[in-house]
């Protein structure tokens, strides 16, 4: 279903804004593109609708559970959208989070900073870095899931407060 967003209902550009979609790019383009946003503007707005909501989740939870960044603010709510295969206007669901700075995001990033030399991988250190990932991936994934009933509930919740008040009418 191809849905395009009526004109009225957009939002100015914010230089702190990534809008978020579950196709575009890969994971970690967002995630490392937040990091970029909260060096330069000590926060960052992620935003996305529908299936996407999972992916602004996964990143937030990514940066938070690295310590980069503080939970600000969540919004949840529907966005109005004309679907252009039926015509219609559909409620979609749409998820804000702003993220702040953390207190170690600084020396975090630094310890982060490749060398400028260039040296070879040790095998104990590319064991670290697996076992990291794996970690990682795994607190991604149990916090994504988490995440996303409730923002799942809260978006279904509204959708369907909306859809009765269009029957209404």
């Amino acid at each position: 279903m191809a849905a395009v967003v009526v004109p009225a209902l957009t939002e100015p550009h914010k230089k702190n804004r990534i809008q978020v979609s579950n196709t575009k790019k890969p994971l970690f383009f967002y995630v490392n593109l937040a990091k970029r946003y909260i060096q330069q503007h000590n926060e960052v707005e992620l935003s996305a609708l529908g299936m996407a909501i999972t992916t602004v989740v996964t990143i937030s939870e990514i940066l938070k559970n690295n310590g980069l960044a503080t939970e600000k603010k969540v919004l949840t709510s529907t966005v109005g959208m004309k679907d252009e295969n039926k015509g219609r206007m559909v409620q979609k669901a749409k998820i804000e989070i702003v993220l702040g700075k953390s207190e170690k995001f600084d020396s975090l990033m630094m310890t982060a900073t490749p060398p400028t030399t260039t040296t070879a991988t040790t095998e104990p250190e590319a064991a670290t870095e697996a076992a990291i990932e794996v970690a990682t991936e795994a607190a991604i994934e149990a916090a994504t899931e988490e995440a996303i009933g409730v923002a799942t509930e809260a978006a279904i919740e509204e959708a369907t407060e909306a859809a009765a008040m269009e029957d209404k009418k």
